[in-house]
């Protein structure tokens, strides 16, 4: 194990982690995740890899502890989403640097994940005494008519790399302060990471004498995700990752009629209109652009800009490009940090040169070795400039191109922005009022996430985060998200001694 690794992990606030990751040293022939740093390609650690056997024990222990965690009262439950926020406030540089060496985002980015980890720890704190149900006017004399909300069941939780700990917060602390115990699987990329995070939970819960088999972990590939998505055990699977991947999850929860909560693929665009702040324009496209290197869902793959604005435009995102402190995301100037592997540098290449077969005119793109650390996919971003009926801009690529498109009336904007089968997030820039909200309006953006002024990226958690179309449909973090750990019971009571029957009907014996 990496000496600065055991110094990190050793500073989390929690020793069980340092412990964890030891105690988990791999047996002899067994199947291991080999944790390869982005950054330089150097191994971190090796660490065990559960078999769908040994994920289906866990899913058994979240369940064996659902009744008890059910019955303790909501308030008390967010007792312990307030201790692991405290917890994680302890030690958000410690754990900000763990994410930085396994994603590969820079530390100010990682610093902001962990601190959307402890907003949602405040928020999810706020609902254990809000989990509220509806009074509704009842047709009958004498009838109360209700709606109430109970907890659901343990949550299966399927998280990718690029946010490897904000997206297990979001369903873990709501899931915790609805009733339900977590089996989480994070992605085969970043098990380090998970395994501080469940460490700091386990430390919490010991501390609050919650049942211990309320967070589970589990580490493994896509047969250990399968074992999750067909555990009927599992009554809700929350699964964040590849259009791809979500369809195959959906069938397989479908197929036992459980629920499935996706996050995809986004694809967003952008809409430029000749109004707009170009300054502002250009800040706002480079971080939704560049940030992460492109591997965010919420990245600004498309941008829509109008004829009459677009040169300027396109030079002065390339002029920004070019600006760009790129290297080591762990060093406190870098912007831009690597690609998370060689199969993502490939698939960037691959789309490039299928967009210049297509007709698109290609800036950037290349890999960087200079300047930056030796065994990592540095690259520059790309901007493209592209037709609209380019097959290349239905397909999402995870890395920083952004298609450059032109259009001449408003209209044909939003055609464009709205043909693509996915619909995370979506942004117009505009000083027109009417443009604005011809854009937020249900004839405008068909996605889940429609910004005014600002980037596509970047989505605060006391809002419902989550898209339309191919990106799933699901909705996690702020809003009534919670509603998605429930089941929702409709409940009428009669206090009188007569039998009236709704809709009027008779039924004498």
């Amino acid at each position: 194990m990496d000496r600065t690794l055991e110094r990190v992990l050793d500073g989390l606030g929690v020793s069980e982690a340092l412990r964890k990751l030891v105690s988990l040293t791999p047996n002899a022939g067994a199947p291991v995740l080999s944790v390869r740093s982005p950054i330089d390609g150097s191994t971190l650690a090796d660490v065990p890899s559960a078999s769908p056997q040994e994920a289906e024990r866990e899913i058994e222990a979240a369940s064996a502890n659902f009744s008890a965690w059910r019955d303790t009262p909501a308030p008390r439950r967010g007792e312990l989403v307030r201790r692991v926020g405290q917890r994680l406030r302890g030690c958000q540089q410690e754990l900000a640097t763990l994410v930085a060496w396994e994603s590969g985002k820079i530390l100010s980015e990682a610093r902001g994940e962990v601190q959307e980890m402890i907003d949602i720890c405040d928020f999810a704190v706020g609902l254990g005494r809000q989990l509220y149900g509806k009074t509704i006017a009842s047709e009958r004399p004498a009838h109360r008519l209700t709606e109430l909300w109970h907890p659901l069941g343990p949550i299966g939780v399927i998280s990718a790399f690029n946010f490897p700990v904000a997206v297990w917060a979001w369903n873990a602390m709501i899931g915790l302060v609805c009733g339900d115990p977590i089996v989480w699987k994070p992605s085969e990329k970043t098990p380090l990471s998970a395994m501080a995070c469940q460490a700091i939970m386990e430390a919490t819960i010991a501390e609050c004498v919650a049942p211990a088999g309320i967070s589970r972990l589990v580490l493994g590939g896509r047969e250990v995700g399968h074992a999750l998505a067909a555990s009927p055990m599992l009554p809700l699977i929350s699964a964040t990752g590849s259009v791809a991947m979500g369809r195959a999850v959906a069938q397989t929860v479908a197929a036992r009629l459980g629920r499935s909560l996706l996050e995809l693929g986004g694809n967003n665009g952008m809409i430029v209109a000749p109004s707009a702040d170009l300054n502002l324009a250009i800040r706002s496209i480079v971080f939704s652009a560049v940030g992460t290197c492109g591997q965010r869902c919420t990245t600004l793959r498309r941008l829509i800009t109008h004829e009459s604005i677009a040169d300027t435009l396109r030079d002065g995102i390339l002029a920004a490009f070019a600006q760009l402190r790129m290297g080591d995301p762990t060093a406190p100037d870098t912007l831009v940090g690597p690609l998370i592997d060689e199969q993502a540098f490939t698939a960037m290449q691959t789309a490039l040169a299928a967009a210049q077969q297509q007709g698109g005119i290609v800036h950037g793109g290349s890999r960087v070795t200079q300047g930056v650390p030796a065994g990592g996919y540095y690259v520059q971003p790309a901007l493209v400039e592209i037709e609209p009926e380019a097959p290349i801009l239905q397909q999402e690529t995870f890395a920083p191109i952004l298609y450059f498109i032109r259009y001449r009336e408003l209209e044909d904007a939003i055609r464009i922005h709205n043909a693509v089968p996915q619909g995370l997030s979506s942004a117009i820039l505009t000083r027109e009022l009417l443009e604005a909200e011809r854009f937020v309006s249900p004839t405008g953006s068909d996605c889940g996430i429609v910004n005014v002024n600002l980037g596509t990226s970047g989505a605060e958690i006391g809002g419902a985060f989550g898209g339309e179309k191919e990106t799933g449909g699901g909705r996690e973090s702020g809003s009534d998200a919670w509603k998605a750990y429930m089941r929702r019971v409709t409940s009428t009571v009669n206090y009188s001694n007569d039998l009236p029957l709704a809709q009027g009907i008779r039924f004498e014996v």
